[in-house]
This record gives C-alpha cells, structure tokens and sequence, in this order.
C-alpha cells in the first residue's frame, strides 16, 4: 500500500482538509493504495495552475516540446517494475497486461513527440485582390483528460500526450481504481522536466466525481475534455461539455464483432478470436464481444476455440507463475457476467467452457447458439464471457454485426481478401481490421468509434484535430477598395 498525493503547479499536494480514499484489490481486499480526494476547489486549482502555464507553453517551440516528450517516454519506461506492480494491486491484471501498457504508451509519448512538427495550416486562395488568406491551427487552451483504470497506463498517456505535443497544458483526472498507477505516468513526466503546471494531476473519491468534474468543465480557462469509459458516464460528460459548450472527445463502451466468414482461415481466426476475448479478461473497449461465424465452418471454429479457451491460465497476478486472465476489477463484474450466462442459458445457449465464478478470478468462458432473445447478444459483458452467433452466409453475418448501439471495433475473418474488405466496410464501426483481432491499437492511428461508442478521434493528425483551434487570419499586403 502507498500514500500518494497530487501534483498542482509543479508540487506534490493533498486534497483540502487532508481529505483521502483507498483502493482496494479487487481479489483479497487489502488496501492497494491511498489517495487524496479532491474537493472542488483543488480541481480549481489544477485549472488555473495550467492556465498560468499555458501563457508561456503555447509559445514553446516544436523542438523543445519534442525533447521533453521523448524524455518522459524514457522515463515511463524505467518505470516498468513500478507499473507491474501498481496494476496487479489496484486492478488485478496480469504483470503481462501492464508491460504490454508500458509499451504501447512509450510508442504512443515518442509518436505525439513525432507530431510537434505537424500541427500546421494551409494557404487559401481569397477573392480579395492582395488577401493572404490563411487557415491557422494554435494550442487550445487547458485540457482536461479524464482516464479509466482497464488499460490505465495506455489510456492515461492518451490523455495527455497529444494535447501537450499541440502546445497545451493538461490536467489529468486519474480513475478511483487506479490511482497509484496513474500517479506513476505523471511523474515520469515530472522527470522528464515539464515546466510547472504544464502537467497537473488530481483524485477524487468515488462519490464526488461528478462535483469535481464540472467544477473543471465550467472554469473558462478549460477548452478541450477528453474522457475513456463507459457509454452511460460518457453520456453524462458529453452533457456536462454541452452545457459549458465544451468540445469533447469520447471514447466510450464496445460490443466489437468478429466476424468468421466461411472462406477464414481456421486456426488464424481462433488465434485472433482468443486475443480479442480474453486479453486483460475481456476488459478492453475493443475485446471481441461477439463471435458471428459462418455455419458452414461454425462446429470446426468452435471445438478448436474452447480448446484454446481452456487451456488459458488464470490466477492471481501478483505471484510468480504466469498467467494471461488475472483478476477482474471487481465483485461487480462477476456478478453482471453471472447473470449473462444465467440468462442465456436459461433462454437455450450452450455453456462450452468455464462458467459461473465466486470471486474476482473468473475463467474463460464461452456461450454457443446465442440468439437476439438473449442479454448477451445486446450488452457488453466487459469481462471474459463470450457468445458465439451462428449465420447464414455474408448478409446474416453484416445485419448481425451492425445490429447493435455500439459501433468502436470490429473484425472480419476471410479467405477471399476482397470480399472480406467488402465486408469490413459495410460494418458500422470506426475501426475495422481484415484477418486482425479487434484489439489492436497504434498511436498514429485514427482511433475512435460511432453511434454509442463515442464522439471525434484520439490518435496522429486526427489527434491534432482535436486538439488545436483551426482560425482564419488574415493579411492584406496592398490596398483595399472598399464600396464606400
């Protein structure tokens, strides 16, 4: 266990009145970490600390920004031993889970180093004799980035990384589940050497999350939020922005499709499939949380995919045997996926392998003949219990993929490259990957989903969209003629 604090205008501090809360491991209760929590008016404080901050930082140049990014990607990554064992104690994913965030978020810190350069404009050609007309891209302001706990440290540099790249200055929300580990990502910018109040961080407790989230949103100086999560809260921050007329950007809940067409390439598809369902135990916005495959290779996919569920070892993170599903974030998650299969079971799905859990370790678990009458087919299970939909051919395999609220990521699996292509972009998602897994994520990459899984783009140029306000200006080089 560790006491933390936040991090307001370059110094360590507590919440107002010394005030703090625990996190506890999801498996055995004992206390993972303590934290400060917030009040209104330390979040306040973050705001207007960033805001100073912004003055000079806006006007930093792409080199100096670059340098201190691939720095704290450095930094990050020395961090390793410390992430491992801060996600294991506070969310109870596998030290493979962890390493695999360091990575990726290192990869995504050098990338937004790599975009200094690239927040650019262009030229516009003016009726007006003598108009240099241009459109001009700037740092937005402060950005408050609000990040989850299931991929914590690649969502938490997320956050961050881009916004800072565009000149900005950040306040980063860090989650009630895992706050140690989300405190490790601002000190590696810390040591990096970002000026003060560049880079801010507070916690909150659980129930006060909502008072201390439009405390931020309403502070004028705040003019991007960015927020990971789950549909019903996202449905809650992008009102929030509404009533202050905040841009945000969302990512939000997922029921990813793969589909396996007929032609797919068995083995390669089974592969596929067990990384997209099982990876952190389905606790992915991206995990495969429908398996729709052809009936012409259905029984031959199903067999050789239990087998490979199965043999997938659990256990607890924290001891030294290896393992791919650790705990889950909590009792609350069990109880949802228990209910799942209750209800598609009793409703005529088939239970393959795993089942129904106690506790927090919960097995890969997978559910055969699952129909439109079942929960499952519509809800996102956010855990390791996943249907099979048997279809007829391509246009059952499409209405059943689309047949849905959410639209993240998707897969298909196929022989015929093409028509597999073809597939892929009939599916209403905002990302679709042909003989890939539906987990998969790069930092240079447009990422972001339609419908009910969220609002704009985090990721490469579509991450400086997001990010910067595009103004027009300007410049007249010879006189104008006015009409009076």
């Amino acid at each position: 266990m560790s006491d933390m604090s936040m991090l307001i205008n370059g110094l360590k501090v507590t919440a107002e009145r010394g005030a703090t809360f625990e996190r506890r491991n999801p498996l055995d209760g004992t206390v993972a970490s303590r934290a400060p929590a917030a009040s209104p008016a330390d979040a306040v404080m973050a705001v207007e600390a960033a805001a100073e901050a912004f003055k000079t930082w806006s006007q930093s140049g792409p080199s100096e920004r670059r340098a201190l990014l691939l720095k704290a990607a450095d930094a990050l990554e020395a961090k390793t031993p410390q992430f491992v064992e801060a996600v294991a104690a506070e969310t109870g994913a596998s030290g493979h889970w962890a390493g695999f965030n360091v990575f990726l978020a290192a990869g995504m810190i050098r990338e937004a180093a790599a975009l200094t350069t690239q927040v650019s404009g262009e030229v516009i050609p003016s009726d007006i004799p003598g108009s240099l007309a241009m459109a001009v891209r700037q740092p937005a302001g402060v950005v408050l980035g609000i990040a989850p706990w299931n991929a914590p440290i690649i969502l938490g540099v997320r956050a961050i990384c881009v916004p800072l790249a565009c000149g900005n200055t950040v306040v980063m929300k860090g989650s009630e589940n895992c706050p140690r580990t989300h405190q490790l990502i601002i000190e590696a910018f810390q040591e990096a050497g970002f000026p003060p109040g560049v880079v801010n961080y507070i916690t909150n407790a659980p129930a006060d999350a909502g008072v201390v989230v439009e405390a931020m949103v309403a502070h004028p100086a705040v003019r991007r939020v960015n927020f990971t999560g789950s549909t019903r809260v996202g449905r809650i921050i992008a009102m929030t922005c509404a009533k202050y007329l905040k841009p945000v950007v969302l990512e939000l809940g997922g029921k990813a499709p793969m589909l396996v067409l007929d032609d797919a390439d068995i083995d390669d598809a089974v592969n596929g499939a067990a990384f997209g369902c099982f990876a952190n135990s389905g606790q992915i916005c991206m995990s495969t949380e429908r398996l729709i495959v052809d009936e012409k290779i259905a029984d031959v996919f199903v067999k050789k995919f239990v087998d490979k569920a199965k043999a997938l070892p659990v256990g607890d993170p924290r001891k030294p045997e290896p393992v791919v599903l650790g705990s889950v974030i909590g009792m609350n998650t069990v109880d949802h996926c228990n209910a799942l299969i209750d209800d598609a079971v009793s409703k005529g799905a088939k239970l393959l392998c795993g089942g129904k859990a106690e506790n927090t370790l919960m097995a890969a678990t997978v559910l055969d003949h699952v129909t439109p009458a079942m929960r499952i087919y519509h809800e996102e299970s956010f855990g390791p219990v996943k249907p099979i939909v048997r279809v007829k051919g391509v246009e059952e395999a499409v209405a059943c993929a689309n047949d849905n609220e959410y639209g993240l990521s998707a897969a298909v699996f196929g022989g015929d490259i093409a028509r597999a292509f073809n597939v892929a972009r009939r599916i209403d998602s905002g990302i679709c990957h042909v003989n890939g897994p539906t987990v998969h994520d790069e930092a240079q990459m447009p990422f972001g989903g339609v419908k009910g899984s969220g609002l704009g783009r985090f990721g490469g140029k579509a991450g400086i969209h997001e990010f910067t306000e595009l103004r027009w200006i300007t410049l007249q080089t010879s006189p104008r003629h006015y009409p009076f």
